[in-house]
């Protein structure tokens, strides 16, 4: 089973507001997932991104792939040094 981090879109028309979550690549994107691990909001100045830093980690470690989309985020936050280590 292949396993991605990926955005889910929630919120109303014309205002998004995205979680990030664990789920199986063969799952829909807004359909069942695994974990929740955060959120992300780009309407806020800046945007808002917050997640739990620990259980993605230890997601990477156990082999779940992020999205390019998630990357970015990651590299924003500063997440991407730590999962380097």
């Amino acid at each position: 089973m292949a396993v991605k981090m990926r955005l889910k879109r929630m919120g109303a028309k014309k205002s998004p507001f995205y979680r990030i979550v664990v789920a199986d690549s063969r799952s829909p994107r807004d359909g069942r997932f695994i974990e929740e691990l955060g959120y992300y909001n780009p309407l806020t100045e800046p945007a808002t991104i917050k997640f739990n830093e620990e259980k993605t980690i230890q997601w990477v470690k156990n082999g779940a792939q992020p999205t390019e989309v998630v990357k970015r985020l990651f590299a924003k936050t500063g997440l991407n040094e730590k999962l380097a280590k």
